[in-house]
Formats: C-alpha cells, structure tokens, sequence
C-alpha cells in the first residue's frame, strides 16, 4: 500500500464531522472547519414555471444542500413540511431510510466538491469521518459506500476512515485518561477513555440540542408566535438568543416570576420581524437550558403529559438511550464501566464538547444563570460531593468544532499501513488507484 510523507498529509487529510444538526468539514490546513446543516432539499412537486429556472444539473439530481443553495430553493413553509429533510436523528441513518442515505450522500460530494486540487502531486484525499459513538455497523459500510460513489465522480479520495465523535474529542484535546460528554443536537454521549474508548462505559442520552429546540417551540407557541414556531431555524436562533442554564431551577423561575422586568428578552430574527418574550414567560427562559442537564422536573411535565414534548428511553442496536437520566448520574453510570484502578483518574478530567453545551450567561443574571461547567459542578456536588471535590471539570475552547480538530489529527497520524478492520473499527478503507 502506499504512505504518503508528513508533508503530503499536512496538506491532504480531509476531515468531516458529521453531526444531526451540522456538518463540520475542511482540510487539515484550516484554522477552524467549515459548517453545513445536515439537511436536503427535495425539488418535489415543482411548476413547470419554477423547473425552467432550476440548472438543469440540479433539477436531474432532483436534490439541493448547501445552506445558501437550500435557501434559494425554499419557498415556504409547506416545502419545509414536505421537502425538507435532516437524515440524521440522534446521530442515526435509518438503514431504509433512502431519503435520507441521499442526503448524506450528496453532501459528502457537496463537501468535497469545494476544494478542488490543481496539484500535480495529489493522489487523493485521506478522509477522517466522525460519526456518533451509536452508529451501528450498517452506518460505517454506508458511509464507506458513499465515499467510494462520490470518489467515482470527483476522483479526489485516496482513503477513508471513521471514527467515533468522543474519541475525537479526546484526541483532539490530548487527553488520555478522561470522561468525554459530547453533547450534540441529537443526543449526548458520555464515553469514559483510557487510552482507548471504553465502550461498555458508554452512557447515551436521548437529547440535547434538539430538545432544547422542541421546548423553545412549544414556548414560542405558547407565547402566539405558532405561525413561526414550526421552523427549526426559528427554534435555534431563539433558543441560541434567550435560552439559560439555571443555577437552581426553583430559584431561578422563582426570581424571574418575582422580578419579569429584569429577564425579558427580544430576538430580532429577520428585518421584518422581531419577537418579545412576554413578561409572564420571562421565567421560561430557563427551561430551555435546563433540558439538556435535567428535564426531571415538575415544570415539564405538563409538556410531556401533553405529548408536545418527548423526553423518552429509545433504544439503538444494543444501546439505550436514556430520556430522562440526570447528566451527573450519567457520568457516574459510566464511570462504574471503568477499572476500579483507574477510576480516580478518569474522573479526574471530565470535558465537556458539543454546541449543546454552549451558553452564555448574560451580564446582570450570573446570581441565576450559569455555564455549561458550573452546571456540571453543581449537579454532581448534588450526586456525590466526594466525585464534584476530585474531579475537574472543562469545556473545550470551541464547543462544535473539537470533533473535527480531533478527525484531522486521527487522520494525520493513522498509518496507512493499518486497513480497515470491522472488529475494531479502525484503519483506512482504500479507495484510490493507488493502493497495492
């Protein structure tokens, strides 16, 4: 087989980031990685006045991603209903789920597709894929058969490997002996490393940035903002621009119902509208941010009673996702799969990772409001005061982008001598001329 110099791989490791919301990708030569949404549009049920104006490329494919491409394609929120589709829940592919493998597909091609190479030395791209750590084995040979498609068309992939999202978080802050928490819009993992991943210590829960979406939604509802509130963008940027993470959730709600004037917000979501947090719904703010840390409260019961809000066990292959599993007991649930010997260690460095754990906590409100480490020390000094006391908890310097860091690095460093085993899940599948 062939081995590419330090040098070669310094320029042509390819690393993508393949999470339910947005896909993090680039060349190991960019500071930070570009970002798409993991979504397509389907041009389905089109005027034949509208199919005249679409590139006849892109009518044939029948298939548009890219965030401005979408964009220029969208026309309403019926095509949002019908048209649109984000193939990944909880980090997940069905296996018939075709709509969605074609997503997937033509975003790989997408992705690629930007960086042309008009290098005379380039063989190909050494493409580092990190999928989420439940991805059943269906999932890798999808993938490695979406690569090697889109390397018929574009003739630019040497070799493709894929590795789990925690592990890569791990590599990418070097850490050896950790309990990584990536907590991505689809769900968290919880994965306790020495050297290497521990996958019987893998804890998942089912949710994160996504029900942190759904409650946003129902508070838009609520609000009188129901015309809007089914758009997953409004979702996001709402819950980005007014979502809190509690210190203490009783408190908090019991200070915002006291005092509404000082936790009123507005967001700004277009030139034409503007929307404003009600003052009797100031103290909802904190609902959105606790979700993701403890949604066992009585506060969202009455959502969940009503089935507007889902917060449930699922199962995935052999795993369970946990709905309603406190974060705090996740970690310790995990930790108890970790060598008795090596336990102090592990949980001597917890990191945290992922765009669900990204929030501010505005001037005024920090008596109330907390980031994403203090919440962790906070709840695991409530589960066991002995853990919150030895351990150390961070957050990594850029949330959404540490998995991809840690994809270029894997990529980097894996021998091309190493070929895919199915057992362990490592190595490169070969897909250029190139191999012997």
């Amino acid at each position: 087989m062939t081995e590419f110099s330090d040098a070669y791989r310094l320029k042509y490791v390819f690393g993508i980031d393949f999470g339910t919301s947005t896909t993090k990708y680039g060349p190991i030569t960019l500071s930070e990685p570009k970002m798409v949404q993991t979504r397509g549009l389907f041009l389905r049920d089109m005027p034949e006045s509208v199919k005249m104006r679409v590139p006849s490329d892109i009518l044939s494919r029948g298939l548009v991603v890219g965030d401005e491409e979408v964009r220029n394609y969208l026309s309403s929120v019926r095509d949002v209903q019908r048209n649109l589709k984000y193939p990944l829940k909880d980090g997940i592919v069905r296996r018939d789920d075709e709509d969605g493998w074609q997503v997937l597909r033509e975003l790989a091609r997408y992705i690629l597709g930007q960086f042309p190479i008009a290098d005379p030395e380039f063989k190909g791209w050494l493409v580092a894929v990190a999928l989420s750590a439940l991805a059943p084995d269906y999932m890798y040979r999808g993938f490695f058969d979406i690569f090697s498609k889109v390397a018929e068309e574009l003739r630019s992939i040497y070799a493709v490997t894929i590795l789990p999202q925690p592990l890569a978080v791990a590599i990418a802050e070097n850490a050896v002996n950790c309990v990584i928490v990536e907590g991505g819009h689809g769900n968290i993992q919880v994965a306790p490393i020495s050297f290497a991943l521990i996958r019987e210590g893998l804890v998942a829960l089912n949710r994160g940035g996504a029900e942190a979406n759904a409650i946003t939604r129902e508070l838009l509802k609520d609000m009188g903002y129901g015309d809007i509130a089914r758009e997953e963008y409004v979702a996001e940027v709402v819950k980005r621009a007014i979502g809190l993470v509690p210190r203490s959730l009783r408190d908090a709600i019991s200070a915002a119902r006291s005092n509404p004037e000082k936790f009123v917000a507005k967001v700004k979501l277009s030139p034409i509208l503007e929307i404003e947090i009600p003052k009797e719904y100031a103290w909802s703010r904190f609902l959105i941010g606790e979700i993701v840390f403890n949604p066992k409260h009585e506060e969202f019961k009455s959502y969940i009673d009503q089935s507007r809000l889902k917060i449930e066990d699922a199962v995935v292959g052999d795993v369970t996702l946990y709905g309603e599993m406190d974060l705090a007991s996740a970690v310790i649930s995990s930790l108890r799969s970790v060598s008795v010997e090596v336990q102090d260690r592990v949980a001597s460095n917890i990191i945290l990772s992922g765009g669900a754990f990204k929030w501010d906590v505005p001037p005024g409100l920090e008596e109330y409001a907390v980031n994403s480490v203090e919440k962790m020390k906070i709840m695991l000094g409530e589960v066991n005061r002995e853990l919150a006391n030895r351990a150390g908890v961070k957050l990594v310097k850029d949330p959404q982008h540490s998995v991809w860091r840690g994809a270029v690095i894997y990529g980097y460093a894996l021998p091309l001598s190493l070929k895919w085993d199915n057992i362990n899940k490592e190595g490169w599948y070969v897909i250029g001329s190139g191999a012997s």
